[in-house]
């Protein structure tokens, strides 16, 4: 019985039929090893057990750890990953490299230990700064955030192509610990920098003109004086200078405040571009563009005399008794175009401009339609340059500015010679001098080297050029007006101007303007001294004589026609 009970109580363990009567003859064939031909067995509760008290145990571990981080040490670990930073900064473009014409470097940059940037350096040519200009730096507020983070052209060729110079900023991420020390670093944008960029001036050329005008200016008591070269066949511009000037390093630190206040209030005024901005009368240098109107329209051939005896009198309608004089500068004789412009005769200008007697002019509308021809009253179209239109007197011009009093023969007698109202600058005076030089075609000017040439022809006859040009021509080598540019290196066209300033006449603005080689002309020029004493006519001249010699010495290859 005891046996039976044992037996009983023995687990029987159910075998289904499909195993009981698998078939014996396949046994060698199955692989063991990959468990065939062997009765699978259900998992023990032991083994299930096993897992779930491993599977409570990780879970214990977990809620421990995060109560740990989250309560017991939250405030702890929230400070420090507060202390952890991932910032984005800023990598900051270089500007690109200035250079004039012959790769002189003009500005460029220097690595900063201060900052986050490289400094903007200037090369200290005098006469480039107007032309050049500079740059302010990226700029922070007090908290150290950057409220100007590229750098940017304020004036001159600076700003003029800053988008080409100034390039683009890139961006790095910066992980930091709570330590501040540096983690990780990895560049999300590279910075790209700005372009080069070549300008057509002579850096050493420009100098040199500069040099010589404020030699000149200082001697003879001008405020300022200004000077333009430009090539008569592609418009670029190989020196633009101003005197005074400002200069360029100060400007782009911006440290020095007493420096900066000085320039400010100089009353000079340095920061005024007076080759392109400059607004002032011309005088007798407008003669050879009122000699191509007056042979263009028919009122004169090459070989028409006109009698100055030193004045010309008009009757006066409101006063009979004292009839209206324009005077000479001196008497003349008779003189016929070319000789008119060689000794500046102020008769012959003023009966070809407004008439007299049985010699028709062509009259105001006519001067009006001939200086704009040759780019007057207007901005010459310099890239990126704010430039003074000028003013050319007409009737409604006149009724602008002097309303209630008409027009008069004797404006425009004075405006032939380019008195009353008429307003040039430096600039427009050398690209209308280009225009004679070249036969006709107005140039848009360029600051860069090799740019494309633009620029328009004028309806005027090659022969008239020629005749004007020899005019220019005797104006320096027959005893002319402009004998002081008669040098024997090289052979000048010229014509001189002056203009009188002031309540009394007690001032005088020089000028001087003109062309060379005269053979096969390469380069025009424009030089003006600015408000000297009266009397002062050869001021400009003067400078002019000097630059060339300065030509001779240091830069021969610009004075040939190769």
């Amino acid at each position: 019985m005891p046996w039976r009970m044992r037996r009983k109580s023995k687990r029987v363990v159910e075998i289904s039929p499909d195993e009981i009567f698998a078939d014996s003859s396949n046994l060698p064939e199955f692989d063991i090893d990959q468990f065939e031909g062997r009765v699978e067995r259900p998992l023990s509760r032991r083994s299930i057990a096993g897992v779930g008290i491993f599977l409570v145990l990780l879970c214990i571990v977990y809620l421990a750890q995060a109560w740990r981080l989250e309560i017991a040490q939250g405030a702890v670990f929230a400070k420090r990953a507060l202390q952890n930073k991932l910032d984005s900064t800023i990598l900051f473009a270089d500007r690109g490299e200035i250079l004039d014409r012959n790769g002189n470097v003009l500005a460029s940059n220097v690595i900063a230990t201060s900052s986050d940037f490289s400094a903007r350096v200037y090369a200290d040519y005098r006469g480039i700064a107007h032309v050049v200009g500079y740059a302010k730096p990226p700029a922070q507020d007090t908290s150290g955030t950057y409220f100007r983070e590229s750098s940017v052209g304020v004036d001159g060729a600076e700003a003029a192509f800053d988008d080409l110079l100034a390039g683009h900023n890139g961006a790095q991420l910066t992980e930091t610990d709570a330590s501040g020390k540096v983690v990780s670093a990895s560049t999300i944008q590279p910075a790209e920098n700005g372009q080069t960029l070549t300008l057509s001036i002579d850096a050493p050329l420009s100098q040199g003109l500069y040099d010589a005008i404020e030699k000149q200016a200082t001697e003879s008591k001008f405020i300022g004086g200004a000077g333009v070269i430009m090539d008569v066949h592609t418009g670029e511009i190989i020196a633009s200078v101003s005197w005074p000037e400002f200069p360029l390093n100060t400007l782009a630190q911006g440290s020095d405040s007493r420096a900066i206040s000085t320039l400010l209030t100089d009353p000079r005024l340095p920061f005024l571009d007076r080759a392109v901005d400059g607004l002032y009368t011309p005088g007798s240098i407008v003669k050879p563009i009122m000699a191509l109107g007056a042979l263009t329209e028919g009122v004169v051939s090459e070989n028409t005399q006109i009698l100055s005896t030193g004045s010309i009198s008009v009757p006066n309608p409101y006063d009979p008794a004292h009839p209206s004089i324009f005077k000479d500068w001196r008497p003349q004789g008779y003189v016929d175009v070319r000789h008119a412009i060689a000794v500046s005769s102020d008769v012959y200008f003023y009966e070809v401009g407004g008439g007299y007697g049985t010699q028709k002019g062509i009259d105001i509308d006519n001067i009006d339609k001939y200086f704009r021809m040759f780019g007057f009253g207007a901005p010459t179209g310099l890239t990126g340059f704010t430039e003074s239109a000028g003013t050319i007197p007409t009737p409604a011009w006149k009724a602008v500015v002097f309303p209630g009093d008409p027009w008069r023969i004797g404006d425009t007698y004075h405006t032939s010679i380019g008195q009353y109202g008429v307003q040039v600058t430096p600039l427009q005076m050398a690209r209308a001098v280009a225009t004679i030089a070249n036969n006709g075609t107005l140039l848009t000017p360029t600051l860069l080297e090799s740019g494309p040439v633009q620029g328009m022809t004028l309806p005027i006859s090659a022969h008239n050029f020629q005749v004007v040009r020899e005019g220019m021509r005797l104006c320096v080598d027959d005893n002319g007006t402009a004998a002081a540019v008669n040098v024997g290196f090289v052979h000048v066209a010229a014509k001189t101007g002056t203009a009188q300033l002031g309540n009394h006449n007690q001032f005088m603005n020089s000028w001087i303007v003109g062309f060379f080689p005269y053979e096969h002309p390469r380069y025009a020029f424009a030089v003006v001294l600015e408000k000297g004493p009266a009397g002062t006519l050869y001021g400009a001249p003067a400078a002019m004589a000097n630059f060339l010699g300065f030509m001779r010495d240091s830069a021969p290859q610009y004075l040939t026609d190769q």
